[in-house]
């Protein structure tokens, strides 16, 4: 169920990016909307959060729109706040190779 929801989500996105865009809160892409304080505190829930059940993934391994389907996999089992789940992935694709 978790799958089809997650597939879902990402086919909602890619469909919205070709008409207009709409803003998600389960969804976020395009520029960050996060303040430095706030991607640095993303970037503190990214390091504790995600890598508390796993190895932490490099950021720029994956695009802003597969980290959108990735985010919104990962973001409701690591119970985050809409607010946290913003700041994780605007920290995440402002990471420059």
């Amino acid at each position: 169920m978790k799958k089809i929801i997650a597939v879902a989500s990402l086919a909602a996105v890619v469909l919205s990016s070709c008409t207009s865009k709409v803003p998600t809160a389960a969804a976020p892409t395009g520029p960050a909307v996060s303040t430095a304080a706030q991607m640095a505190q993303g970037k503190t829930i990214f390091e504790n959060s995600c890598g508390r059940c796993h190895k932490l993934p490099d950021p720029t391994a994956h695009t802003p729109v597969q980290w959108v389907g990735i985010m919104n996999s990962m973001a409701p089992k690591a119970k985050l706040t809409d607010e946290q789940h913003q700041w994780v992935y605007d920290y995440i694709v402002s990471v420059k190779k």
